[in-house]
């Protein structure tokens, strides 16, 4: 079967662990808060930063003097860890409102960090503060080679007396989806899956999800069928930065003691209910994220079917580092007992939380008069992704019952319950046939997540 992601499943999957990713979520859909997630192992309730705007408080001052101090990061330092970044880091990063381009985030040695959201060419980096404009000379500015070119640079100047750590973060597949060069006519007959959900009318959800058109318009799924080919394209130079990072390693001795994370921020859907494409949703196609890990103890070709989050890779990492979990304030628990039982014991979570805070415009979307102000993210043929009031948070229980429990924070107070065993792709909500008795459970769990913090949310019953 084609696939862009070859070299990477057999170097980092096959010599260690895959998550099924029917049990690698994120805790929240989006870009912004669900990186806020990664850097500090909590919920975004916790984090504050809620959506992808400053007012949602992207890399705002509420996050940087109260969140980044304490990201995982800064305990990696303390335990002398030589650090690198590269990529983008938050969305909002590096404008005004976010201290420019001056600011540095505590815990990093080495910091090139993109200014604002995704691009392949024509970008501003925060070089250790310092701006560093880029052209679209593919040698020299194609952001994911960027970051692999910089991070081999990296390990070549490091100290061998410290261990180190690096976190690259390219662009692909986020849009604008520019493949490099030699990329650019791959996967050419590549069409967006077609099962499950595909083109489905969202007649028993959330307002949002009621009103695409259904099926779509042609001039949709032509869009929705290039947006998926393109982000393959793209994902093929971050297939090749993971095969000149392990050869990296391996020539400085160091593959066999290094653990080595593959993961993403949120999923994404192209054509899922009818929604072109886009996040932003409570559904396992937003929700699910691929995760494949290798490393000392960590034996090769296993698949795990253990739940783990976005907020557990924080306590994973300070776990290998040695650091003394029980000093970190942190929701996320580690799964290094998951991945090498010979070297930790612990336990699975039985459910976990997952939240999100909509965004939109007070004004009407011009794309989009007929549906009013209070929208965001609105397609030409009138389909809107997002708005104020796509805010929900919903208990994912996997051990005893596949279940999902979702309420919106909306004027209707919108319910959605789906068992994902007998209906795997969410067509119907079961709300209306579920046992009354249940629902009182799953809405008592989901109060008791929304406002847990560290201990109390990894021992909720």
């Amino acid at each position: 079967m084609t696939m862009p992601m070859k070299k990477t499943k057999a170097l980092i999957g096959d010599a260690g662990v895959t998550f099924s990713n029917a049990v690698s979520f994120t805790a929240t859909p989006l870009c912004c808060p669900s990186r806020s997630s990664i850097l500090t192992g909590k919920y975004p309730h916790n984090h504050l930063v809620r959506n992808n705007s400053i007012s949602g408080n992207c890399s705002g001052t509420a996050w940087q003097k109260e969140a980044e101090p304490f990201a995982f990061p800064v305990y990696l330092n303390k335990m002398r860890y030589q650090t690198f970044y590269g990529g983008k880091y938050l969305n909002q990063y590096g404008s005004k409102d976010a201290g420019g381009v001056g600011h540095v985030p505590p815990g990093w040695d080495q910091w090139h960090a993109l200014l604002g959201n995704s691009k392949y060419y024509n970008y501003t980096l925060s070089v250790n503060g310092k701006e560093e404009k880029h052209g679209d000379n593919y040698e020299k500015d194609y952001l994911t080679d960027l970051v692999l070119n910089r991070s081999l640079h990296f390990l070549e100047e490091r100290s061998p007396n410290h261990p180190f750590f690096m976190m690259l973060c390219p662009p692909s597949p986020h849009s604008p989806w520019t493949a490099a060069p030699q990329y650019q006519q791959s996967f050419s007959d590549v069409k967006a899956p077609r099962n499950g959900s595909f083109n489905m009318p969202g007649k028993d959800k959330h307002w949002l999800l009621r009103q695409p058109a259904n099926p779509m318009p042609n001039s949709s799924v032509e869009y929705l069928d290039n947006a998926y080919r393109r982000r393959w394209q793209t994902l093929l130079s971050v297939d090749d930065m993971v095969e000149q990072l392990i050869k990296k390693l391996d020539s400085i001795k160091e593959l066999s003691n290094t653990y080595i994370f593959y993961t993403s921020d949120h999923g994404y859907h192209t054509g899922q209910f009818s929604l072109p494409i886009d996040k932003r949703q409570l559904y396992e196609f937003d929700i699910r994220i691929p995760l494949l890990v290798r490393g000392p103890g960590i034996k090769p070709k296993q698949t795990l079917q253990s739940p783990v989050l976005n907020i557990d890779l924080s306590m994973t990492i300070l776990d290998i580092a040695g650091v003394n979990l029980s000093t970190v304030n942190m929701d996320g628990q580690s799964f290094l007992p998951q991945m090498a039982p010979s070297l930790r014991n612990g336990t699975e979570r039985p459910f976990f939380l997952v939240e999100y805070t909509g965004e939109g415009h007070s004004s009407e979307d011009p794309s989009c008069p007929k549906l009013g102000p209070g929208l965001a993210e609105c397609f030409p043929d009138c389909v809107c992704e997002d708005a104020f009031n796509n805010t929900y948070a919903c208990v994912r229980a996997l051990k005893d019952a596949n279940l999902q429990y979702c309420e919106f924070a909306d004027n209707e107070s919108f319910v959605e319950v789906y068992n994902l065993t007998s209906d795997p792709h969410q067509l119907e909500n079961i709300v209306k046939k579920v046992d009354p008795t249940l629902l009182q459970i799953m809405n008592q769990r989901l109060i008791k997540l929304q406002s847990c913090t560290g201990d109390s949310c990894r021992n909720i019953k």
